[in-house]
């Protein structure tokens, strides 16, 4: 196993040394700044999580809340959790926010039950929207499951 290690190592070397990789290799080893790139502007995830609620709050979402959960986990910063009254709203807040995030330049790693559209997930990597059915929402329940993170207060006064 050490023969191995040493195999791999003297080869990353080697690589580095012919492709000049260390530039690559220290942007993809350090850890982000939470911020997001897009055209003119560039957006952390905390502005693209009060953006979204923003957008679905324009389509008439209702109970919207944001989830600070950076403290509680790490597969992303931001949740938004919000429900509509059926399947063509959820549908319609699902495509502005994406349209919208599109324009700054923002795309989204995946989105799952857009199809059915009882309980719609984007991923924006440090941001996750919860689209939900009202119905979907009481089941799951993620504000109970998430109640130790603190809610982002994004509307304005």
């Amino acid at each position: 196993m050490q023969d191995f290690a040493t195999t791999v190592g003297a080869v990353c070397q080697k690589l580095n040394h012919l492709f000049n990789m260390t530039p690559i290799l220290v942007e993809m080893l350090t850890p982000s700044s939470g911020r997001l790139s897009g055209g003119a502007e560039t957006l952390d995830s905390k502005e693209i999580a009060i953006l979204c609620a923003r957008i679905a709050d324009a389509k008439k979402a209702e109970d919207i809340l944001i989830f600070d959960i950076r403290r509680l986990t790490f597969i992303t910063d931001f949740f938004v959790i919000c429900n509509g009254s059926n399947k063509r709203q959820l549908q319609s807040i699902a495509g502005e926010i994406e349209l919208k995030l599109h324009s700054h330049g923002i795309h989204r790693v995946g989105i799952e039950g857009y199809a059915d559209s009882r309980w719609i997930l984007i991923d924006y990597g440090n941001v996750v929207i919860h689209l939900f059915d009202r119905e979907m929402r009481h089941f799951y329940d993620l504000e109970l499951l998430w109640g130790d993170a603190p809610k982002l207060l994004w509307k304005p006064d």
